[in-house]
């Protein structure tokens, strides 16, 4: 007969391990000696030992489910039960004990953790849901329907919620979506329909424009031309593939009938000379204009002059680009001035130079609050990482307030 604290072999060769309930047979042993029985079954420990351990790690060191894990630890449970091994068996029941309470409790956690994620993503879809609906209204088409499509990113990117919840949010973020793709759309068909009256309007206007290139009744047809110029200006645009073409051949006629005149009047020379001379001095004045200080007051200057440039009449052919250049360069300058305008009164870019600065004071504020505690609690080293940081945001701050003073506030 053989013993250990744990266990014994009797004269039979039967194996017994020692509870707290008392001796339980753990098998039979006819193999060899009883030294070598109990070497036998004290391994078998050792191994339930490394499992219950490694199970152990399992469970806290990576997303091992709950179902999973209570599987092994039934199944541990069940070896050790069944009384195969000699060793500290309630030792290790104790262990499996403390496991499932583990495993419970992250079992809670989880459950908890995963309704907070619900109830967030129901919030997001909500958001998402009122985003797009407000977009629905939108005349923004091209920055709304961006929007729009960004946002079917972001809700795909989402958990989904409980089926009812779910398709019913679905159901008003898609129904807002279609009502922007049906206003845009019915927005675009107008637009195409007027463009499609402009060019009628045009291939008009370009067909007697041709029918007048080959006149020689100069007075009255000239007049006819500046006529049927206003009207293409009145007309709007047509669509751009036939925009162009349509000018060129409108601008194209206008052309051969004036070059015609011209080479009847090139005795005119004299005249054409003083015109040159009086939009040369228009000129002169209009560069008076720039740099621009007062937009509307140059616009209407500019305006002026250009009607009194337009009713002076034609300058030597050479003399042409270097005096209307002169112009343009004025024309330019205002229209980069009205650009320059509507930069800085956009209320969109505005805004957003408002939001940034109100988000930047109101950390700058936090910060300084924060200082001041810890100054008044003795927590100088805090204070000091706290007004570092102040730095930063403070430089930030000056810059977007100087950003924000472009736009005059």
């Amino acid at each position: 007969m053989s013993s250990d604290p744990w266990g014994r072999v009797d004269e039979t060769g039967t194996v017994y391990v020692r509870t707290s309930e008392g001796e339980k047979v753990v098998g039979s042993w006819q193999a060899g000696s009883p030294e070598e029985a109990l070497a036998y079954f004290e391994r078998k420990y050792e191994g339930l030992v490394v499992e219950i351990g490694l199970l152990e790690k399992r469970v806290k060191t990576t997303d091992l489910s709950a179902k999973d894990a209570m599987a092994a630890i039934d199944h541990i449970r069940g070896q050790i039960d069944e009384h195969h091994a000699v060793g500290d068996l309630e030792a290790l029941s104790s262990r499996l004990d403390a496991l499932v309470a583990s495993v419970e409790a992250r079992r809670e956690e989880r459950k908890a953790q995963k309704a907070k994620q619900t109830d967030e993503a129901r919030h997001a879809k909500e958001a998402l849901v009122a985003e797009a609906e407000e977009l629905a209204q939108s005349e923004q088409w091209r920055a709304a329907g961006e929007r729009l499509r960004a946002l079917v990113d972001t809700w795909k990117g989402l958990p989904r919620l409980d089926r009812k919840s779910d398709d019913e949010l679905w159901h008003r973020f898609s129904h807002a979506r279609s009502a922007f793709s049906k206003r845009r759309k019915a927005h675009f068909a107008a637009l195409d329909a007027q463009r499609e009256v402009a060019r009628q309007t045009k291939e008009r206007l370009v067909a007697e424009a041709e029918s007048l290139s080959g006149s020689t009744d100069w007075g009255p047809t000239a007049a006819r031309y500046r006529e049927l110029m206003a009207e293409w200006k009145a007309a709007g645009r047509a669509q751009r593939e036939h925009e162009e073409d349509l000018w060129n051949r409108f601008r194209g006629a206008q052309d051969i009938f004036f070059a015609a005149r011209s080479g009847v009047f090139a005795e005119r020379d004299a005249e054409q000379s003083e015109n040159l001379k009086l939009k040369e001095e228009l000129a002169v004045e209009a560069e008076k204009l720039v740099p621009v200080t007062d937009l509307k007051g140059a616009r209407a200057a500019f305006r002026s002059i250009n009607e009194r440039w337009e009713a002076i009449g034609h300058v030597p052919r050479d003399a042409r680009p270097k005096v209307e250049g002169r112009m343009h360069a004025v024309e330019r300058a205002i229209q980069e001035a009205e650009e320059t305008e509507w930069r800085r009164t956009n209320p969109e870019a505005r805004a957003r130079a408002e939001g940034l600065t109100g988000q930047l004071q109101a950390a700058v504020d936090k910060l300084r609050a924060q200082i001041d505690a810890a100054r008044a609690a003795g927590n100088n080293a805090k204070a000091d990482k706290l007004s570092r940081e102040l730095e930063g945001r403070q430089a930030l701050l000056d810059q977007a307030l100087k950003g924000l003073e472009e736009f005059g506030g």
